[in-house]
């Protein structure tokens, strides 16, 4: 036998997720090795476990060190490999540009049931069944290998899940919202309910190891109660959990539009499928205004690409609008092979659907997914289109553990297969849209509003005098929103800031209630009667007494959704009710669901919310949007801070005006001079986007350079942090000189102290992202591995917080 094929490279997925080289077990058959298989190997003089991915056979014996003797693979943990040639390149190509090992890509995106080495074998064979464990095949004398290989090879042994307790089936989660009719003095009841509700459904096992063992019994007292559910959940419970968009809030007007596409839709729908049918990777910018349809397209550019023999994948920003899309297409394709893909999904069901996926990828059955940018990793067969709807939205980038900005990553993917990529915005990024006036993407415009409707007029109006104090809302705003619902129409107002009172100001010594671990203001949540810190997490009661005088004297400052709730619910007309929408409200398993369902069936005439309700929701008796505080986001430390704001404002008004009715909107601003608000009144995008796209070529923003951040943090107690964080920026400095790259900073961060670590950051620009790697890993090579102080870089920042 040719040595050269006995020797294999394995990327563990486990610390230290390097890639080393094994030989391959003479037990088994050769041709059962292959690039994609999941083995378990033994690492260290300890023959300890990993689990791993063959990422090549036949490697060469000189790339082996001379005097290392080989150790053999333990054994395959599956019959066929889990992925494919396609899919590794996609982990290759990843590592290198994160700049780390590719076994540590593949540990954060393969679920966390099949990167472990803790499968068994169950062996049918010789009459009484048996299961092994991988550490009884690793004491195992080579005859009796052999024989087991004989058993494997014929189909006798199967392949079991690792084994899991009660506990880690058990999920967690409150069925119920606060105030909590907990005793003051039971704390450790408090401090389970209060874990769940910030955390969402999570195992027992995990609730249990975060608090401490010590709350298993108010845990169960709770669920004696009714406030805590500790279980399996129900099928209709995990499909919702955490999302949940009821088909009524949809359904009439998808019904009523969707099935008949107009000849704009047609004309968007024939430029998508000739990219899907090009001879090369194409894409494709479907710029269409609010309520023109382009759910529509997707759905039939998606049964386009099936027809064929293609898969197709749906992606949204959010959980919510994944939903919504994967709904959209159980009611327009009954029967279609869909799957629902997110986050918010239990473990065990992400990974059996990453199980299920692989197979039919390997039998080259096409599939429709569709979900959130997670599932961009999934296995498939044949992909025809990708398509992000919203992609303008920032959540399409993620910042922490593996960073990546999905746009480029789905590229990537159709690339593969030369498919084609689609990205939907009624407000496209800045980039994107550049990219289409330079001629690197063809652009598809839909004008109009399916049925014919109008957007809403924008009236602005100022809050900077405003003299009534109960609440943020203008006296001419509140006529406004009284007068709608008293026609018995609806209204939606967005206030992007979630809690009762941003800030709680201590009336006997003048200062704010701040978090001690990010030293950032508390919140105050009146329902839950906490002050929270929304960056870590970071409770306690209210009222609490003040860390600096120990005065229990407040006064709220602000205000929040939840605030806004209750200053409405007592102004509006006798039998009129008021719905909120945000996290807050949403945490509890279908609670989302029921607050869409009960404005869609017309319950309540007003619903609050954030950004949450600002996009993708169709409720036809809305004819007034209002946003209560229009200035939020444009004084922010981040140079998309308007477009952000002018994104977020058209999409919320938006909301208003997609059913007969004519809509309206109001936007409250405290200056009503910025540039920002004509465009928004006029919903002129491409004037916006001249204006923006001049102010980014004065000041050498992207598209014009290539951005990045390096992000360093050191532990708030170590003296010798600011030292170390000043010797790093000088050697940062000198590398940029001598690479060209433009370093600025480092300088503190807009959020200077976040979980107990001081946070600086350096912005980078330069003409390409080599130069900016290459000083980065330089910057890296500077810091020991014991050093307390964190580098990492994020390619192209959304979060410049």
């Amino acid at each position: 036998m040719n040595e050269n094929l006995r020797i294999v490279s394995v990327s563990l997925m486990a610390p230290p997720y390097t890639t080393l080289h094994y030989r391959l077990p003479e037990w088994l058959p050769e041709d059962m090795w292959c690039a994609g298989l999941r083995v378990a190997v033994p690492l260290g003089a300890r023959g300890t476990l990993r689990a791993g991915v063959i990422a090549a056979c036949g490697c060469a014996p000189d790339t082996v060190p001379q005097g290392i003797e080989l150790k053999a693979v333990l054994w395959p943990l599956e019959f066929v490999p889990l992925l494919g040639e396609e899919y590794l390149e996609m982990v290759r190509q990843l590592a290198v540009r994160q700049m780390v090992p590719p076994g540590q890509i593949l540990g954060m995106l393969l679920p966390a049931g099949l990167r472990s080495a803790g499968v068994r074998l169950r062996v049918r064979a010789g009459g009484r069944p048996r299961t092994l464990r991988l550490r009884d095949i690793a004491k195992m004398a080579d005859s009796e290998r052999h024989v087991l290989a004989s058993h494997w090879s014929a189909g006798r042994v199967e392949v079991l899940e690792p084994e899991t307790d009660e506990a880690e089936n058990d999920i967690c989660h409150v069925t119920a919202d606060p105030p909590w009719p907990v005793r003051p003095a039971a704390r450790r009841q408090t401090e389970v309910l209060e874990y769940l509700w910030e955390n969402g459904p999570v195992s027992r096992r995990r609730m249990l190891h975060d608090l401490g063992t010590g709350a298993q019994t108010p845990l169960l007292t709770l669920a004696e109660r009714g406030l805590v559910h500790v279980g399996p959940l129900d099928a209709e419970q995990a499909e919702v959990c955490g999302c949940g968009i009821d088909s009524a809030c949809h359904t009439e007007a998808f019904e009523n539009q969707l099935f008949e596409l107009t000849d704009a839709q047609q004309a968007a729908l024939r430029a998508c499928t000739d990219a899907v049918e090009s001879d090369s990777a194409e894409t494709r910018l479907l710029f269409g205004i609010t309520g023109s349809g382009k759910t529509a397209v997707y759905l039939e550019l998606a049964r386009a690409c099936l027809e064929k023999g293609l898969s197709v994948m749906l992606l949204a920003p959010e959980v919510a609008l994944a939903c919504k899309l994967y709904r959209d297409v159980q009611l327009r394709f009954p029967g279609l092979p869909a799957v629902l893909y997110h986050g918010y999904q239990s473990a065990h069901e992400r990974e059996q659907q990453f199980l299920n996926l692989a197979a039919q990828a390997r039998e080259g059955r096409p599939v429709l997914i569709a979900g959130t940018r997670s599932a961009l990793f999934l296995p498939v067969a044949s992909l025809g289109a990708v398509v992000l709807d919203e992609e303008h939205d920032a959540s399409f980038k993620q910042d922490e553990r593996l960073s990546y900005q999905a746009k480029e990553v789905a590229w990537f993917r159709v690339a593969q297969s030369k498919g084609a990529l689609v990205l939907g915005s009624a407000t496209p990024d800045v980039k994107t849209f550049h990219a289409v006036r330079e001629g690197h993407m063809p652009g598809i415009v839909l004008s109009e509003r399916v049925g014919g409707g109008t957007l809403p007029a924008v009236e602005l109006v100022n809050i900077k005098d405003n003299a009534v104090k109960e609440t943020i809302l203008a006296p001419q705003t509140l006529t406004r929103i009284k007068e709608t619902v008293t026609r018995g129409e609806q209204a939606v107002i967005l206030l992007n800031r979630r809690g009762y009172a941003p800030l709680m100001y201590c009336l006997d010594c003048g200062s704010v209630a701040r978090c001690p671990e990010c030293e950032i203001g508390l919140t105050y949540h009146k329902g839950r009667e906490r002050l929270v810190c929304h960056y870590c997490g970071h409770s306690v009661p209210f009222p609490s007494p003040c860390a600096k005088c120990r005065g229990v004297h407040y006064l709220p400052m602000g205000e929040g959704t939840e605030k806004l709730e209750e200053t409405l619910s007592t102004m509006l007309p006798h039998g009129k009710k008021v719905l909120r929408l945000d996290r807050d409200s949403t945490r509890r398993p279908g609670r989302m669901e029921q607050i869409l369902a009960a404005f869609a069936r017309e319950e309540s005439s007003i619903l609050v919310g954030t950004q949450m309700l600002s996009k993708g929701h169709h409720f036809p008796s809305v004819t007034l949007a209002v946003v209560a505080d229009g200035d939020i986001g444009l004084n922010m430390p981040d140079y998309r801070a308007t477009e952000r704001t002018f994104q977020l404002l058209v999409q919320a008004a938006g909301r208003a005006g997609r059913g007969e009715r004519p809509g309206s909107v109001i936007i409250q601003t405290r200056d009503p001079a910025h540039y920002c608000w004509d465009y928004i009144r006029n919903c002129d995008y491409e004037g916006f986007f001249e204006k923006e796209l001049e102010a980014r070529r004065k000041r050498r923003y992207p598209p014009f350079v290539k951005l990045a951040l390096i992000r360093l943090s050191y532990p708030m107690d170590w003296p010798q942090g600011q030292d170390r964080v000043n010797a790093l920026a000088s050697a940062v400095r000198a590398s940029g000189r001598e690479l060209g790259v433009s370093v600025l900073g480092p300088a503190p961060a807009p959020l200077p102290v976040l979980r107990g670590r001081r946070r600086f950051q350096c912005l980078l620009k330069a003409s390409d992202w080599k130069t900016i790697r290459m000083l980065f890993h330089a910057a890296r090579q500077g810091v020991p591995a014991s050093s307390r102080l964190r580098l990492s870089l994020d390619l192209d920042p959304v979060n410049m917080l």
